[in-house]
């Protein structure tokens, strides 16, 4: 049976929690919302009032990790920071899942590169995860979505550093580049796993710069906004995404998130994730007014 993605070309943040309830499931227990909290400088990240009315519906707690380069998230102390100055603290309850190690380290025994992801120690404290992702480009993925949410997303410091290394943090900006994408699959596939259907993905296809909210210094949107999905199926969306993307033939900024798109084999993550069995690239579209 296809994976069903609801779609919406109206983007707000009531729209975003209308998506979440046509997916007819209520997650249960403790429900950790996976976030990208924004680098310091940059414009196109979206903020606190957007996903509030989602979040405070499910009385979900903001999650995020440290990142592995250089930065004001790079640190405990700095995220904290920039969580704050971003308002995430002082409009949800949010959780530093890694703010004090050590690591949960989730197997792989079906990796095709990795075969432990490093994830913050503090996701055993969670039922649930509401994946909330920004569909946009990114310099080293091609794209940014529900995969890389779970993948780099959820994954410590340390390791972001291993699954950009292929397993050897040493090679995080040197590994061969299919292996980062298939090691980002693999690390997915563990947090999948772990939550055992107790999981919900939105994508918003809104402020698509070719760059990702980890940039400091980003370049300004370059395609019109498209709309807001929702699925249970992390393959299904970022494929839907994809898909919208090359539909849009009309709009001028298409060729140029393509490229970033295409030139970093973005879609190998997907395919990566569809062999491991994470999902379906095989979706029905569910347009909503």
């Amino acid at each position: 049976m296809k994976s069903k993605v609801y779609f919406s070309k109206t983007i707000t943040p009531e729209k975003v929690l209308e998506l979440y309830r046509l997916l007819g499931v209520r997650l249960p227990g403790r429900i950790a919302a996976k976030l990208h909290s924004g680098e310091v400088g940059n414009q196109n990240f979206l903020g606190p009032e957007f996903w509030k009315p989602v979040i405070d519906a499910l009385g979900a707690t903001v999650a995020e990790c440290n990142t592995a380069y250089d930065g004001e998230r790079d640190t405990t102390e700095k995220h904290l920071k920039t969580l704050e100055k971003h308002g995430w603290s002082r409009v949800f309850d949010v959780d530093l899942l890694d703010a004090q190690g050590p690591d949960m380290v989730l197997d792989i025994p079906d990796g095709k590169r990795i075969h432990k992801n490093y994830v913050g120690k503090n996701l055993a404290e969670y039922d649930s995860l509401l994946v909330l992702s920004h569909f946009k480009g990114h310099p080293m993925g091609g794209y940014g979505g529900a995969l890389k949410q779970l993948s780099i997303g959820t994954a410590s410091g340390y390791g972001k550093a291993w699954i950009h290394g292929a397993g050897d943090p040493d090679q995080m900006w040197t590994a061969d580049h299919d292996a980062f994408l298939e090691s980002m699959a693999d690390a997915a596939s563990s947090v999948v796993r772990y939550f055992d259907g107790r999981l919900a993905c939105i994508n918003v296809m809104k402020n698509m710069s070719v760059d990702c909210d980890c940039c400091a210094v980003a370049e300004d949107p370059c395609m019109k906004d498209i709309g807001i999905l929702a699925s249970l199926d992390p393959v299904a969306i970022d494929q839907a995404c994809l898909d919208l993307v090359y539909a849009a033939k009309d709009d001028p900024g298409q060729g140029h998130l393509l490229e970033r798109i295409e030139s970093r084999n973005g879609v190998h993550t997907i395919e990566a994730a569809a062999a491991l069995g994470v999902g379906s690239r095989d979706y029905e579209l569910v347009e909503v007014e």
